[in-house]
């Protein structure tokens, strides 16, 4: 069938289009409409999720990267969770990444290359909507449920991403320390969501883990690389299971977790302080 008579004769596709760029959004969504498809286009997270609470859809076409990186499967996970039934593609410019591909097709029923050829978009439109079956609910987690069963991973690229920063691989610490450290910071982390903490045995292990940095020759420059890099892979594990999450308490939570990172590295950094002074 030629796609420019994809829906000919037959009810319009509703298609929710969503991306950040403005010339994007004014060309692609234009060219579908030519093709026959009723298109909504908006350049934001709360447009299209005000968009989804409001109307149906047929297909969801989403980039990956709304504002910011992987702020498509925020979408996706409204989408999913609302409209089972509508088919969901992510467009994304960074086909190089094969992990983020992987991640990307077990949660999306489809994605494309951008810059994105309108035929090869109608056809895998058309060849989703004809096999397609509706999304099953996925169970809704919070974020310290994410973390609590993603620890060892998160402790495992913590490592990986230290050795792999020539300053703070040299310094004289080993591997078991620093794993022990990142798993105790975690585990704050997880009882500060959960509500759970217990300030006076976070205070006095932060405590000796500034003290023990400062005789092994760390600078604090290290101490805060350290925390830097934690958040990092903190919030690419969070991202990597959004569609999980609940997304209503993610900003709070993510908030929180930040809160309990400053609290963790203020507590390092005065005991690094106090052993210097010593």
């Amino acid at each position: 069938m030629d796609s420019s008579s994809a829906v000919s004769g037959t009810k319009k596709i509703c298609v929710l289009f969503v991306d950040d760029e403005p010339n994007i959004r004014l060309t692609l969504p234009a060219i579908l409409r030519l093709h026959n498809f009723d298109v909504t286009a908006v350049g934001s997270v709360a447009a299209a999720l005000a968009e989804i609470s409001e109307h149906r859809f047929d297909v969801l076409i989403a980039d990956l990267n709304i504002g910011e990186p992987g702020d498509g499967f925020t979408v996706v996970s409204a989408m999913r969770r609302t409209q089972p039934e509508a088919v969901t593609i992510i467009m994304t410019g960074f086909p190089a990444f094969e992990t983020a591909l992987e991640a990307i097709r077990s949660q999306v029923d489809d994605y494309v290359v951008k810059p994105a050829r309108v035929e090869r978009l109608v056809e895998v439109i058309q060849n989703k909507l004809q096999d397609h079956t509706p999304h099953r609910p996925l169970p809704i987690k919070s974020v310290a449920m994410i973390l609590q069963e993603n620890k060892e991973q998160i402790v495992q690229r913590w490592l990986h991403a230290i050795w792999r920063d020539p300053e703070l691989a040299v310094a004289a610490m080993d591997e078991s320390s620093r794993a022990e450290h990142i798993r105790q910071v975690l585990d704050e982390i997880i009882a500060s969501l959960e509500e759970l903490r217990g300030p006076n045995l976070v205070q006095s292990r932060a405590g000796d883990y500034g003290r023990s940095r400062r005789l092994s020759g760390f600078t604090m420059k290290m101490l805060i690389s350290e925390t830097r890099v934690l958040r990092e892979v903190i919030a690419s594990t969070v991202q990597e299971n959004l569609l999980a999450v609940d997304v209503s308490n993610v900003i709070g939570e993510m908030t929180r977790i930040s809160a309990c990172l400053d609290s963790q590295l203020t507590q390092v950094v005065s005991a690094y302080v106090e052993e210097t002074a010593a």
